[in-house]
């Protein structure tokens, strides 16, 4: 049986959108991506307790105290899963700094090198990571930098044109436009569904892949945040596209055709007009933007939320 999963691998990369390592060895995917939400889940788990046992042994006894304790525990419990999660997959995984720091670019430049230390420690080149930060501008100036320094990064909490152009005139490596929560706001604030090619989040992504193509950006575009498997085939052809493991086993339970949707050559339709990335512009076109606006702080707040639990969990093992 050639699945629909089999033939969306002969146009695009997976990635397992999970911290679940059994997920992983079953839809084999080439990366892995991982957020607070997800790594705060999997820590719950009875089957991954020891990697946090394991971070807490290791830093119990050490001159760290309070906040800065619980926070450097964190960033080895990431590092742990980030590191059997590269045993499982051939490629890269993405290890997201601590979202209370998306306004922040200093301090969003502290922890990557930390995070970036601590894999290299545990013998993973850092050409294997990818190290996410939300799509802010203070968090798109660290990435730059970043990127000068051979550390690469992924972009999250991505909703807009400017803030994908933003990345690429920075250097970025890679973008994650959150296409389900495009399609939940535009849902919710409208009253209707969008099936298909009407989804306005697989619009977006559309938009802003035929955009680097026209204007040359070798930024790699990974659709994420998926609500049902028509957004994903509607992007058949993206660089990457990460996804959960419901919609990967819907995939690979399915056969039929998969058409390839998005090609890596420019549109030959109507070119588009040259964006304005510059801080100013940035910050404008975001704001008039009222879905990237609500979206980016939205999944800022939940991120940020969850590494709060992430920190009382720590807390109450110390």
């Amino acid at each position: 049986m050639v699945t629909l999963l089999d033939q969306l691998r002969e146009y695009t990369v997976v990635v397992a959108d999970t911290g679940d390592f059994e997920s992983m060895r079953i839809y084999r995917p080439q990366d892995a991506t991982t957020n607070p939400s997800l790594i705060l889940k999997a820590s719950q788990q009875e089957a991954y307790a020891p990697l946090v046992e394991k971070a807490v042994v290791d830093l119990k006894s050490s001159p760290l105290s309070g906040e800065a304790l619980v926070s450097s525990i964190i960033d080895r419990v990431l590092v742990h899963f980030g590191k059997e999660i590269l045993e499982i997959v051939p490629g890269r995984v993405s290890t997201e700094v601590d979202a209370r720091l998306s306004f922040d670019t200093e301090g969003t430049l502290t922890k990557a090198h930390e995070i970036i230390r601590l894999y290299e420690a545990e013998g993973i080149p850092r050409e294997r990571v990818l190290i996410k930060i939300a799509s802010t501008w203070e968090g798109i100036r660290a990435a730059a930098i970043l990127e000068k320094e051979g550390i690469h990064c992924n972009l999250t909490l991505l909703f807009s044109l400017v803030q994908a152009v933003a990345c690429a005139e920075g250097g970025i490596t890679l973008i994650s436009p959150f296409v389900g929560r495009i399609y939940d706001w535009f849902k919710k604030t409208t009253g209707s569904d969008y099936g298909g090619a009407d989804d306005p989040g697989v619009q977006s992504v559309r938009r802003i892949h035929a955009y680097y193509r026209q204007f040359g950006y070798p930024v790699e575009v990974m659709g994420a945040s998926f609500r049902n498997t028509s957004q994903i085939l509607e992007l058949a052809g993206c660089d990457l596209l990460t996804i959960g493991p419901a919609l990967l086993e819907e995939l690979r339970g399915t056969e039929g055709h998969v058409e390839r949707k998005l090609f890596p050559d420019p549109e030959t339709g109507s070119p588009l007009d040259r964006l304005d990335a510059s801080e100013k512009s940035f910050r404008f076109l975001l704001n008039e933007d009222a879905m990237a606006t609500e979206k980016t702080a939205e999944g800022i707040r939940l991120f940020s939320a969850d590494i709060r639990r992430m920190e009382a969990l720590i807390a109450a093992k110390l």
